[in-house]
């Protein structure tokens, strides 16, 4: 069974910057994409990036594209978001998820139907 577990949320000014991480137990995913969505109040859960296994491919949602930064570390099980640059419309809460289909898949998906495992989630308040 997968277990991920996000943290690094908080408050933070607007125009300020947060890092979340996501930890990943049993079981590797370093031959998995690995995504990050996140979910405002009253409204449905959004893509904001995703990684393949290898981490040499990335997307993002064009909200956060040029300010969020995925990435991660194999070697530890986790997976990062730089967030810089943060906007009050940015405040949600944010889930770290596992795609674990098709080992070393090329390919990553925005689609949250395309993911297995999901975390607990971590808020980010972003005060303009």
């Amino acid at each position: 069974q997968v277990q991920l577990v996000e943290s690094g949320g908080g408050l933070v000014q607007a125009g300020g910057s947060l890092r979340l991480s996501c930890a990943a137990s049993g079981r590797t995913l370093s031959s998995y994409a690995m995504g990050w969505f996140r979910q405002a109040p009253g409204k449905e859960r959004e893509f904001v990036a995703a990684i393949s296994w290898s981490g040499d491919i990335t997307y993002y949602a064009d909200s956060v594209k040029g300010r969020f930064t995925i990435s991660r570390d194999n070697a530890k099980n986790t997976v990062s978001l730089q967030m810089n640059s943060l906007k009050s419309e940015d405040t949600a809460v944010y889930y770290c998820a596992a795609d674990i289909r098709y080992p070393y898949n090329r390919v990553v998906h925005g689609n949250p139907a395309h993911y297995d495992y999901w975390g607990q989630g971590t808020q980010v308040t972003v005060s303009s």
